[in-house]
Order: structure tokens, then sequence, then C-alpha cells
């Protein structure tokens, strides 16, 4: 094995090797991940198609609200049947396909049946309003679009006649002023719809034999290489990109990311994280069909005691989550009335872990070969990742280490390699980086640089033996008075506060400083607190510059459809506060 190459799958790294094979190379903050696993050239429907060979009579998904349970083989031809429609309709090879709906079973057909044709897949945050619908259509020329009438709050179907009143209209195809691209809108659910619009149903028994005869050799002529999805990250900025990723991307990544885990066929894993997100799509769906995994879902959407409910009665074995997720369900008042028992495994990624966070889950929940993930969309996503058998202590305290076929480098702000212990900006290289962002070079060329390094944003430090520590975000690092603030440092202490659950803290412009310290807490159920109180419990414990200026408490935090806390949104809310009150602290 090349000096600088860590195997997360050898025995040396199960132990804990200290063997210099496993350090970083010359002790710089690059590493490399093994090679001895090969990557895989192959398709998502070959992966489904591996799955029906191996599994095919075997539980594939469980979807409780809807009391539907599909086999490997079911999936496998209800989404050919989609796939069939599409051809019926005209989607081909390339076209983009949108998808604009919660967690549902259609949702999986749907992403099977536009791989197997060569369609690319678009996900769509079942979270948009009209305007970013508009935006996220046009974007990429989407020539189709699959979505539920409605959900929560949301009517789909009211915000889709507010930009296309012409559906309308008379005619099977949509022909929009607003969305010049899109010719046909398929809704999920039954009842009554707008007269350009097809009902699913419709569309699944749309095909003839002769669409249906295509499907084999269509799905033979696929490229691995060949784009597959395309995901709009803009969670936590608020500016949208659409990640164009490949079949060989997600995979890949799929098949390294169950190994971690040690999911195996054995496995029923929850999922209730988003299906349009790659931790739902890929990390749920992708990893449980590289291994015959059974996959349960326990709502459209996320609902605590909804996962604790699934969990318990399906007997899952492992529980994907955001920490925001995690902390939600062992908080819940009736958390004890589940049985977690059976729990083993999982991930936690998304957004940094709290330490706390982490063994409460590990004790409480069960999970104690949970593992913690540290990737991004445009990674396919995962690049790091922890293993179940590495020590409680590195699994709390680190992201684990790289993941094979993938680069990693720390760089520092003029771009050179910072020494191993030393914080800088973490890139990516290798099978997993995407294509790049759908048309648009510009932000490509940003994220990418020449060397083919995919520039996270993200602060990171790897340690002598590889293990990654994610300390904060690039834009989030602020800088009072000339220190180097780096919030999640100052969140970990909080959260030890016995009446914190959960803190974000973040920069506001200060005239004197530069930047003054802010603080969002949420605290734990039935407790109360001040910001002196708080302001006190840091005095003498963290350093007086790190102690927060501006300290709110709020019942839950501005959050994407994925769970992460969107700091653009806090500090928009406090900067009009402070204008509001002239800057005094509260």
């Amino acid at each position: 094995m090349p000096a600088n190459n860590y195997n997360p799958f050898s025995s040396d790294f199960l132990r804990g090797s200290a063997d210099d094979r496993l350090r970083p190379e010359g002790m710089l903050s690059y590493v490399a991940g093994a090679t001895d696993d090969p990557l895989k050239f192959m398709t998502i429907p070959q992966l489904l198609d591996r799955a029906c060979a191996r599994h095919g009579g075997r539980t594939a998904a469980i979807f409780v609200a809807a009391d539907a349970a599909l086999s490997w083989y079911d999936l496998r031809e209800r989404s050919n049947d989609v796939a069939a429609g599409l051809l019926a309709l005209g989607i081909a090879r390339g076209d983009r396909v949108g998808i604009w709906a919660p967690n549902r079973a259609e949702w999986l057909y749907v992403q099977f049946g536009t791989a197997r044709i060569g369609a690319i897949l678009v996900n769509i945050n079942p979270s948009y309003r009209a305007a970013e619908l508009e935006h996220a259509l046009n974007k990429v020329g989407c020539k189709a679009l699959f979505m539920a009438c409605r959900h929560k709050s949301s009517d789909y179907v009211e915000m889709m006649r507010a930009l296309a009143p012409e559906i309308d209209g008379d005619g099977t195809s949509l022909c929009a002023a607003r969305l010049p691209h899109l010719k046909h809108v398929v809704v999920l659910d039954g009842g009554p719809l707008p007269r350009s619009a097809l009902p699913f149903a419709t569309l699944m028994s749309l095909a003839g034999p002769g669409h249906r005869g295509r499907l084999q050799a269509l799905c033979a002529a696929l490229d691995p290489d060949d784009a597959v999805n395309i995901q709009f990250t803009s969670g936590t900025t608020g500016s949208p990109k659409g990640a164009t990723l490949t079949h060989f991307n997600v995979v890949n990544n799929a098949r390294y990311t169950a190994k971690s885990m040690a999911l195996s066929e054995e496995d029923r894993l929850c999922i209730p994280v988003p299906l349009y997100h790659c931790f739902g799509m890929v990390l749920g769906v992708l990893c449980s069909t590289a291994v015959g995994a059974t996959m349960v879902f326990p709502g459209e959407s996320f609902d605590a005691e909804a996962t604790l409910s699934a969990v318990a009665r399906y007997k899952c074995t492992a529980l994907h989550g955001v920490p925001t997720m995690f902390i939600a369900e062992v908080e819940h008042p009736n958390f004890s009335s589940y049985d977690t028992s059976s729990l083993r495994t999982g991930i936690m990624a998304g957004a940094p872990c709290p330490i706390e966070t982490m063994r409460q889950v590990v004790q409480r929940m069960h999970m104690r070969e949970v593992t913690i993930g540290y990737g991004m969309t445009e990674t396919s996503p995962i690049s790091f990742q922890s293993c179940t058998q590495d020590p409680i202590d590195r699994r709390v305290a680190t992201v684990g280490r790289i993941h094979p076929h993938v680069e990693v480098k720390i760089v520092g702000p003029t771009g050179e390699v910072v020494p191993i212990g030393v914080s800088g900006e973490l890139c990516t290289r290798g099978y997993s980086v995407m294509r790049g962002y759908w048309e648009d070079p510009d932000r490509t060329a940003e994220a990418i640089d020449a060397s083919g390094w995919m520039h996270s944003g993200d602060l990171a430090i790897i340690d002598d033996q590889g293990y990654c520590t994610i300390v904060g975000r690039l834009k989030d690092m602020l800088i009072r008075g000339g220190e180097n603030i780096y919030p999640r440092e100052i969140e970990e202490f909080l959260i030890s506060h016995p009446k914190i659950q959960s803190a974000q803290v973040f920069g506001v412009p200060d005239h004197r400083l530069g930047e003054e310290i802010c603080a969002f807490i949420v605290l734990k159920p039935g407790q109360s607190a001040t910001a002196e109180e708080i302001r006190k419990f840091c005095q003498g414990q963290i350093s007086h510059h790190k102690v927060p200026r501006y300290i709110r408490f709020v019942p839950e935090f501005p959050l994407t459809a994925t769970g992460k806390p969107q700091k653009f949104v806090m500090r928009e809310q406090i900067m009009s506060e402070i204008g509001i009150k002239q800057a005094n602290p509260g």
C-alpha cells in the first residue's frame, strides 16, 4: 500500500495502527484513500439489477405512512414503468426531469426510472416556493416535472398555476411562457388536476410494447460517466447552484459508505432524511441498493416521534440523520416509550456534530457503531467517515478518516499545504468530485481549480493519524479585534451548559472591532435562562474575546430541508434587531 494510503477496511486501520504507512505523507496535511477495493464502472440501473439478482424477493423498501412495502423486483418493475412512460412522452437520454415532492414511493420509481433511460434527475427542494421553482426549472431546462399536489402548507398545484396558467388549457403538452422548456407535468396524487397535467397512474400505463422493448438496449448503452443527477446547493448561502453528478460518482460513494457502516442485506435502514438531498438519495437509497439492505421511510418529512416509532416497529438496525434530528429524537418527551435497542449503526452528518449529542446517541439510542460522515453535495457526498470499530473518542471528536480513492489536502490562505495539526481549507480530489455546476462555468472554476481540487469552504485539521476535525466554515470564521475566532469551538462549549440543548454562533458587523460574536441558543425543554447567566458561565472558562456579546434564546433555528442551521438567516435577524435597538447588547 502506498505510504500515504489509508485503508478503512484493513485490520491495521481498525486497530488504529501507528504504522508510519498510515500517517499523512511528510507530516503535511495531505491524505489519500486506499485503492485495494477497486472502483466499479457501473450505472445506477446496473446497481439495481444487481440487487434484484442477489435479493430480488426480499423487502427493498417500507413506506410507513402509506403502509406499503416493495420487494427489489417490485421496485425495478415500477421504475421500468416510469422509464417506459417517459419514453412515451418523448423524454430521451440527457433530458432533464425534475421531481418536486417529499419522501414517498414514487420518488424511488422516478429516481431509478430516469436513470434507466439516461435522463438526468433534477432534485427540487420540497420547500421551494414559486420563484425558486421557476429558477430551478429554467436553469437546467427541465422538460418534464413530477410533483406532489401539496406538502404541508405548500400548495404545489396552485404555485404551478401561478407560474404557468397555461396548465389549465387544452392539450397534453404544456406550452408556458415563463417555463419555456417544460412540456410535461406529472402529478403524483389523485383528485382533480389541471387539464394539461398527467396523473402518475396514467404515466405508469402509458407505454406500449415498443417503448418497453427499448429499455434494455437504452440501459446497456449508458455510460457510467454520464450525468445522472442535478442537485441545487443553496442551503446556507441562499445562492442556488446545480451540482451535476454522474452514475460513477454516486454509485461508488454509496458502496464505500455502506462498507464503512458495515451495512448488509440483514440490516434495516431508517431514512428520515429527505430524498431530494444526497443524504437520502445516495447515502440512503443507493447505499441500501448496493448491499440489499431494507429501507424504512417513517414519513413524508422528518418527525421525531414517527422516526422513533418506525425504528421500534420494524426493528431497524441503522438510522440516518443530521445532529438536529438526533437531538429531537433523544430529547422527545416520549423517547422512553419506544424500543431503540435494535439500532446498531447509521450516519450522523450534514452539519457539525456536538460531542454531547454523539454520546447521547451511542448511550441512549444504542447506536454503538454509529459513524460520522463528512462531505458535500459536490463530492457525491462523502469524503471522510469514521468506521464502526473506530475508538469512541475518535468518533465523537472527528469525522473519521479518508474514503477510498479520494485525496484531501488542507491549505492555507495562499494555497500552500499546511503542516499536520494546522487548520486550513479542506480540498478534495478524486472520482467523487462533481462534473461541475450546470451551465455555470464561472462558479465551477471558482470551486474546482485547474488541478482538479474541489475547494469546500470548510476549515479543517488533520492529525498525525489521518483523522479529520471540521473546525468551521471559511466564511463563518470571524475576526474580532484582529483575533481569528472559530464559532464551532464556542458552540461546543455552550452546549456543555446543563440548560442548553443546542447553539449557533456567528459574527455580526461592529464598527470598532470589525465583528462581534452572537449566539442563538435553544434551551432544553422546561428550562429558562438569561443572557447574563450564559455570559457568567463563559467567564473564566473560555477566552474573554470569545464570550458572545449578543445572546438570543429561540425556540428553534431556521433550518434547510436537510436540517442544516441557516446562519445567514440568523445573522440577518440579529442585524435587523441591532439596527432597531441601536446596537445595545442584550
